[in-house]
């Protein structure tokens, strides 16, 4: 490792880099510092494990050090610690780690042969552990991550092909983290039927000539298919009751912003407590339900109105006749992904109606409430205006 990072220290900086072979070559010695100093950091924290080193600083474990003293996450915590455990029973992997050519990342995926459990099985029956160090360091220093985890797959399957399937819903995991400004991001795991089922109802989704013309990448179409099938979940009716109540999105806002037609940005609060712009409130208001709970000063409800449904299940039965999927040029997403949006908003005066409503799926509605405009005409079709009032137009189709 002293050789690569003197070599690192002695090179030109980056700035002086002019071609292509320079950048190529420095990213080349880059990645395989970083892997030697990964593969002495878990090495080292794998030392402090066999001696406690923690309980000097009344820690119980390396994890719990790491998490506290150097802010790492939990998740990461205990890759270095599991990659200590890894290297140190398989020292071939460790010296092709010392030496920059494999990564933290693949000595995880190889921590499963390092489990005790399974090292003894393989003594059991007969298979030389140097040997399936040396191979296994082999392919992760010379061949695709993929093959990697096909290596390791095949191995545990050699070692237990009769064993009894392990329960899927344990090695299941989701985690939800929520930002300071409402987004949310996850990560989840799941076995290969659960995947499966998973990717089959998304891709669904996807391929459903929603977003036909759509030109944005194949993980943005991905999560907005995962919030559509969100709301046609919601939509159904058919979720466990929480407490009385049918799950649903609810959203606080005061009726001066609701009715301001300014942004008003986070002037509202989810259910879930993200704050959102007051224009984006008005946006949900186009097709929900909307309650009145008046304040007195010290925080006391002093009033609680009626529910009042936006649009009844009436109208919204002849706008779907009428419009039958979504009215934005360009869009045939269906009648069951779309929202009746108003086209003067209720809050402004507009009437719920059947001439005032139009039928959007959630981008395209997304859209409307942000300065494109649709306007039926009166022989029935549909246009669309961009905000800077150019008409959307489909063009006509090459004749070859």
């Amino acid at each position: 490792m002293r050789e690569l990072l003197q070599s690192l220290l002695d090179a030109e900086p980056v700035e002086n880099l002019v071609t292509a072979d320079q950048v190529l070559d420095r990213t080349r010695a880059l990645v395989a510092v970083r892997n030697a100093v990964d593969a002495e950091l878990a090495a080292t924290v794998r030392a402090a494990e066999n001696v406690q080193a923690s309980e000097r600083d009344g820690q119980t474990s390396m994890r719990s050090w790491l998490r506290g003293h150097l802010r790492f996450s939990a998740r990461e915590a205990a890759r270095v610690v599991g990659n200590g455990r890894t290297l140190e029973r398989m020292p071939a992997v460790a010296v092709a780690a010392a030496a920059g050519q494999v990564s933290a990342e693949q000595v995880a995926v190889l921590a499963p042969l390092a489990s005790v459990q399974v090292q003894a099985e393989a003594v059991g029956q007969g298979i030389d552990l140097a040997e399936l160090d040396r191979l296994v360091a082999g392919v992760a220093s010379t061949q695709p991550h993929a093959d990697l985890g096909r290596v390791v797959r095949h191995v545990l399957s050699r070692l237990d092909p009769d064993g009894p399937e392990p329960d899927p819903t344990e090695g299941r995991r989701l985690s939800i983290a929520r930002h300071d400004d409402g987004t949310v991001s996850g990560r989840f795991e799941l076995d290969a039927v659960g995947g499966e089922k998973f990717c089959a109802v998304l891709e669904s989704l996807v391929q459903a000539s929603r977003s036909q013309g759509d030109l944005r990448t194949r993980a943005q179409q991905q999560g907005d298919a995962l919030v559509q099938w969100a709301d046609t979940t919601l939509a159904s009716g058919r979720l466990p009751i929480l407490r009385t109540v049918k799950p649903h999105v609810f959203v606080r806002i005061d009726l001066t912003d609701l009715v301001d037609p300014a942004t008003g940005p986070g002037a509202a609060r989810t259910g879930f407590g993200a704050q959102i712009s007051a224009a984006r409130a008005r946006w949900l208001a186009c097709d929900g339900n909307v309650s009145r709970v008046v304040f007195g000063p010290d925080g006391h409800s002093l009033d609680l109105g009626r529910t009042h449904r936006v649009v009844p299940h009436q109208l919204r039965k002849a706008v779907e006749l009428r419009d039958e999927q979504c009215v934005f040029t360009g869009c045939d997403a269906p009648s069951h992904w779309c929202d009746v949006h108003h086209l003067v908003h209720w809050i402004d005066g507009g009437e719920t109606n059947l001439e005032n409503s139009a039928l959007l799926c959630e981008r395209h509605h997304t859209k409307v409430h942000h300065g494109f405009r649709v306007e039926r005409q009166p022989d029935g079709r549909w246009r669309t205006w961009r905000p800077d009032g150019t008409e959307i137009l489909i063009g006509a189709p090459l004749l070859l």
